[in-house]
């Protein structure tokens, strides 16, 4: 039996061989250039490892569709260049592959920062939505809403330079590796296991920060024992390139004072010390060989206010429900993804003593063993549902469906070929009722929300 090859990252090295490692994680559409005010510092005491998402920054484009697939290829690209042990920080979506580490691999993982991160990111809804969007209209609606995102006002109206490259880094991500992205971040959710994390942390954010802000930040740090809060002030979401010296001394200090020994008493592990390997000399990227991308601007250094940290108590996160997977929790969990969180809520809300039976039949039946069988994927479902539907003339059900099509991988170009098809075996005027209700629905869930 031939095993499956894990692909691993683009990468680059700064710093002394001889030094450890610290990696730095990137953010959904941005490439390891967001570090680079942090860089010339942190090499003086690490050995600093960039990389940069799948086909983010000129990266080969293989599309990763959860953040464990993430944390296995950079664990590759770690164990190609005989890297053991490491710190680690990451921001959003690189700090989710901090999670994912801490969780999974903690005999690898000697310190972590966590920033602009949260044990659940938004709603799932939020970024499957953002996925049909990018599905139908590209990246460039993202990439133009990015600075609103990234940045507080003051900083984008005072540094036009950063705002363009952070425009022009969100238009060049390929677009399928963006989407998989979404998705990695609409099923990312581990709210119930925090209390699992026992390596030193930190966790930063920005005091402006509207996507990921002190909120989400201090339920990491009430979950995760004994983590630490800094809260930068004046900063946004991408708070590494906001306020660059204010992290770095964040980073600094943090990874000078908890890194956590190889040999874990607790429970007898022991990690493995770094192989001695040749490696690319510092600045070079490795393995993969970096594409034309956009470099980060030069700018000043802009005014710095002194992070805040605070120390906030842990708490014991509740247990995972464990045991035999009931098909009723896979039923739940694929209705939600296929439906929406907001869809299957307003059902479930719905639910009294009488339909409360209905409910579960529904979702232990339909979406616990049907939706999930193997024979066939989500998008041919979809198809199959949408015809079925049109046929029996359930049109608000076919709204439903339609929106789930979207989220399931399918484009309106593909939705109306469905359509036409029922035409000529399901009747013109089902076919009729059916696109007028098709069409409201994909131009809801396509038009890019301003």
């Amino acid at each position: 039996m031939t095993e499956a090859k894990i692909e691993t990252l683009q990468y680059r090295f700064d710093g002394p061989e001889h030094l450890p490692v610290l990696i730095l994680g990137p953010s959904l559409g941005t490439t390891w250039h967001m570090w680079d005010r942090q860089v010339p510092e942190l090499a003086e005491q690490w050995r600093v490892l960039r990389f940069d998402l799948p086909g983010h920054g000129g990266a080969p484009a293989y599309p990763a569709g959860a953040v464990r697939d993430l944390a296995d290829r950079l664990l590759a690209t770690l164990d190609a260049l005989g890297v053991q042990r490491f710190g680690y920080a990451g921001c959003a979506l690189g700090g989710a592959v901090g999670i994912e580490l801490a969780l999974r691999h903690p005999e690898r993982l000697a310190s972590l920062v966590l920033i602009a991160a949260s044990p659940r990111f938004g709603s799932a809804d939020e970024f499957r939505q953002r996925g049909v969007v990018v599905r139908t209209n590209g990246l460039d609606p993202i990439a133009r809403a990015a600075p609103d995102r990234w940045f507080t006002a003051g900083f984008a109206a005072a540094q036009p330079a950063i705002t363009e490259w952070a425009v022009q880094m969100v238009r060049t991500t390929d677009p399928g590796c963006y989407i998989a992205a979404c998705e990695a971040l609409a099923a990312f959710d581990v709210r119930s296991e925090l209390a699992g994390i026992g390596v030193p942390t930190l966790v930063l954010v920005g005091s402006e920060d509207q996507v990921t802000g002190p909120a989400e930040a201090r339920t990491l740090v009430a979950g995760i024992p004994d983590a630490r809060l800094a809260v930068v002030p004046g900063a946004s979401h991408l708070v590494p390139v906001e306020q660059p010296a204010a992290v770095t001394d964040l980073l600094v200090h943090h990874f000078s004072t908890a890194w956590q020994p190889a040999f874990d008493s607790t429970t007898g592990q022991v990690a493995i010390p770094a192989a001695a390997v040749p490696g690319p000399g510092p600045g070079q990227p490795g393995l993969v060989p970096a594409q034309q991308a956009p470099q980060a601007p030069q700018f000043a250094q802009p005014q710095q206010s002194g992070p805040i940290a605070e120390i906030a108590p842990a708490a014991v996160a509740p247990p995972g429900l464990g045991g035999r997977a009931d098909p009723y929790d896979t039923g739940i969990k694929v209705r939600r993804e296929v439906l929406g969180d907001a869809h299957v809520d307003r059902e479930l809300a719905r639910a009294d003593e009488f339909s409360a039976d209905f409910q579960e039949f529904q979702t232990r039946y339909a979406w616990g063993e049907i939706w999930n069988r193997p024979g066939l994927d989500r998008r041919t479902r979809s198809c199959v549902t949408l015809t079925a539907l049109v046929a029996g003339g359930h049109l608000e059900e076919l709204a439903d469906h339609t929106r789930a099509a979207l989220r399931n991988g399918l484009t309106p170009a593909e939705i109306r070929e469905v359509l036409l098809q029922a035409a000529v075996y399901c009747g013109v005027p089902a076919a009729d009722r059916a696109f007028k209700v098709a069409q409201q629905v994909v131009r809801e869930e396509t038009t890019p929300q301003e």
